[in-house]
């Protein structure tokens, strides 16, 4: 048996926050620190002192604050209510779905606390668009840390900066609003303009008065006149997120992320074969892509849908492509982990998924296609949990086998004669 040191071989985290005697924390800091990849929570120590131990493996007993409750990398202390010296100490480590650790705690970090300082509890955006690649969502998925004290979020997207920052009233230049639990807000709308979209969010109490303030704002553009050869179209998967906490907006959970060539994202969460095709003409025919990569069906076959009617959606999205002069390139659809899908979202799924999946793989390789389910290492044809922890949306290992996949056959689909498409 080893040491829980050796079962835990991750990396610590490493605080990306600090808060010296020059320039101290309020009584209510927000500390963050790095990922970890595969953590589905993390479990976050205050300390009065530092840890005698230098075990980075063990919780400290004698802290005076602890939570495992944390489902982004980041934690808004409310230090309010303790009464100790103006320095405190604090350490975090990763979890995984059954709240075992993945990683060691972190080395303490040291916080110098100042008690007169004013506190301004806003939360801070970690959804940071178009700037890396696969980082252009038309559906967007707006993630924020959350601050103490909230019950609930009031997300605001703007046509414009807004002109009260750090206020608590809309702004002028609303164009919507939508309120959210937790630490993100998966936008129900396409957001498609040729000018930018700005977004922020605040936190309000139960009663739905202010804590605190709006969030600095975040620009973002889906802009229909941007030369767009491939997009991306289906469901969750395409969309992103993985690792139960992450959401699409976490870049490094979207396989388009790894890619070798820029795409835009039309995927959209919850999407079945044939919500993919009914919003086909809103959604891509805008963009007029070149190639369209097209992962659909998924939801369907677990929900019980036969193969036979999403095959008969991925013919119609084939033609629909086809009359816009689009090449339509098919990703086969991989494996599922039905009894991570019941632990996770307690979710029956269909008892005949595997023979109904493997009917629309084998007509998916009819077609012009890109094999990712051949990369999956399943075992009786069920995904591996080390695939993806919920045993649908896969983790970051798996979104590189997609990407893989893909780059090894672009060069292949991008030289075939349109004849090609017509088979």
């Amino acid at each position: 048996m080893g040491s829980m040191q050796e079962k835990c071989a991750d990396k610590p985290t490493v605080p990306t926050v600090h808060f010296s005697r020059q320039r101290p924390a309020s009584i209510k800091p927000v500390l963050t620190w790095t990922k970890v990849e595969g953590a589905v929570a993390y479990e976050l120590e205050l300390l009065a002192i530092p840890p005698k131990s230098p075990d980075k493996a063990a919780p400290y007993q004698t802290c005076f604050f602890s939570t495992n409750k944390i489902y982004v990398n980041g934690f808004n202390a409310d230090l309010s209510m303790y009464s100790f010296s103006d320095v405190i100490y604090w350490r975090v480590r990763g979890l995984d779905i059954d709240g075992n650790p993945i990683s060691l705690f972190s080395d303490a970090e040291k916080v110098y606390i100042d008690r007169q300082q004013d506190v301004m509890q806003k939360p801070i955006p970690t959804s940071i668009f178009n700037q890396s690649a696969g980082a252009t969502l038309l559906y967007p998925v707006y993630a924020w840390i959350p601050i103490a004290g909230a019950a609930k979020y009031e997300v605001e997207i703007l046509d414009d900066l807004p002109e009260n920052p750090n206020g608590v009233a809309p702004s002028s230049h609303r164009v919507d609003s939508a309120i959210a639990v937790g630490f993100d807000y998966y936008d129900e709308k396409p957001r498609i303009s040729e000018k930018p979209f700005y977004w922020r969010v605040r936190g309000l109490d139960r009663n739905g008065n202010p804590v605190g303030v709006y969030s600095d704002a975040g620009q973002f553009s889906v802009n229909p006149n941007m030369r767009v050869t491939v997009a991306t179209f289906g469901d969750s998967i395409t969309h992103g997120g993985g690792s139960v906490s992450y959401s699409p907006a976490g870049w490094e959970y979207s396989y388009q992320h790894y890619l070798d060539f820029p795409t835009i994202n039309l995927g959209r969460s919850g999407d079945t074969s044939q919500t993919t095709v009914e919003r086909f003409e809103q959604d891509v025919l805008p963009f007029q892509p070149q190639y369209l990569l097209i992962m659909t069906g998924t939801n369907s076959v677990r929900g019980g849908e036969s193969a036979e009617n999403v095959i008969a959606d991925l013919k119609v999205l084939k033609e629909k492509c086809l009359v816009n002069n689009i090449r339509p390139v098919f990703l086969t659809l991989p494996p599922i982990n039905p009894d991570n899908i019941q632990k996770v979202f307690h979710e029956s799924t269909a008892p005949d998924w595997q023979e109904q999946m493997r009917l629309v793989n084998d007509f998916i390789r009819t077609q012009v296609h890109i094999d990712v389910a051949r990369e999956m290492e399943a075992t009786n044809g069920i995904l591996p949990a080390k695939l993806a922890v919920d045993g649908l949306h896969l983790d970051i290992k798996g979104k590189k086998k997609i990407a893989s996949a893909v780059n090894a056959s672009w060069a292949r689909i991008t030289g075939l004669p349109w004849q090609s498409w017509l088979e």
